[in-house]
């Protein structure tokens, strides 16, 4: 039997590449999108996108979207529909605490962790958690933390039967988005899959256009397209401003100024 594992899978650059890691290292996986009335949620239009495109490719992916859209009118978060404007610049300033969701990765650990341990038992195995966190969201989400995550986990725990089947697997934590993409290369390489064809099936804007389009001056965006330039690749994903598509060299240029003020 394959190694079993339960994915958060939001349908952006870190969860994708996440999946990816799974496939390659001999996971069977089980994903999870969740739609809590996101302003961004084309990201879950792009992670169908992705699962389609990587069962249609050999791979295998057990996928479901949970619909938790009844929260967003009830929760303080410039990321959800009826919110304030999500801010620009780098994650580290102040102002992107507003992008915080309260207690969003937790509202989705609870229902991962249930489906995890459904698996454990239905298959008699070990089961990981697999969350593509990475060193970068530390210091702006708390849930991110690994302080968090071990308390949560031991929460889980005692208020289970056999919960001790479920594990974490988080190989992002320490790294950055970078790390990441670079080892979504790898796995794309390994798995025989099109780079840009999986990762134009992604979404980090956390401001996208009606067309779909990213933006690439919110905090999200600025992070990814860092990533890419380090990559030395241009990102697959089409950019647009104020004044329509934007090219690659323009947001290349945006990022750079902005990374030069952090």
């Amino acid at each position: 039997m394959k190694k079993q594992a339960v994915l958060s899978l939001s349908g952006g650059m870190d969860s994708s590449t996440l999946l990816l890691h799974l496939l390659a290292n001999g996971y069977e996986v089980t994903a999870l999108s969740f739609d809590y009335g996101q302003k961004h949620r084309v990201e879950l239009e792009r992670a169908q996108s992705l699962v389609d495109y990587l069962n249609d490719n050999g791979q295998n992916v057990n996928y479901g979207v949970i619909k938790l859209d009844g929260l967003a009118p009830m929760l303080n978060s410039a990321l959800v529909e009826g919110g304030a404007e999500v801010p620009e610049g780098h994650y580290e300033q102040e102002n992107m605490k507003e992008t915080v969701v309260p207690n969003r990765n937790k509202i989705f650990s609870s229902i991962i962790q249930a489906v995890a341990l459904s698996v454990a038992n239905e298959k008699n195995t070990e089961v990981f958690i697999s969350l593509g966190i990475h060193a970068g969201d530390h210091a702006i989400y708390p849930d991110c933390r690994q302080e968090f995550r071990d308390i949560d986990h031991q929460a889980f725990i005692e208020g289970n039967w056999d919960a001790e089947r479920v594990k974490f697997y988080t190989p992002y934590l320490e790294g950055d988005k970078y790390h990441i993409l670079r080892d979504g290369f790898s796995c794309c390489r390994k798995l025989k899959l099109d780079f840009d064809e999986v990762y134009k099936r992604t979404n980090t804007s956390y401001k996208p256009y009606p067309s779909g389009n990213s933006d690439y001056k919110s905090a999200s965006s600025v992070e990814r397209v860092e990533a890419f330039i380090k990559l030395g690749r241009p990102d697959p994903v089409i950019y647009e401003d104020g004044n329509g598509i934007a090219s690659w060299e323009q947001v290349v240029e945006y990022v750079e100024q902005v990374l030069a003020k952090a």
